[in-house]
């Protein structure tokens, strides 16, 4: 499975991608987001961690709003689009 990348807070998105097989890793800075498949942030604090400047192909996914279920969908789908 895939390699994500979460945030720090966000335990009920990363215990149900866990559960779904994928690897989870929590992200610290920017650096931390180049080594993932997919991340998922917060996003109550704007670019807190400078992850959105972080020049990656890979998505970078925004929790605000979503459900962890919804969070696992969207990952899901960038995951098999890659």
């Amino acid at each position: 499975m895939a390699r994500i990348g979460v945030e720090n807070g966000l335990t009920d998105v990363a215990e149900a991608l866990r559960q779904q097989g994928h690897e989870v890793v929590e992200l610290h800075n920017e650096n931390d987001a180049n080594s993932c498949d997919c991340c998922v942030v917060t996003g109550s604090e704007s670019n807190v961690m400078g992850i959105m400047d972080t020049t990656t192909k890979n998505p970078i996914l925004t929790a605000a709003g979503y459900t962890a279920e919804e969070l696992c969908q969207q990952v899901s789908h960038h995951i098999n689009q890659q």
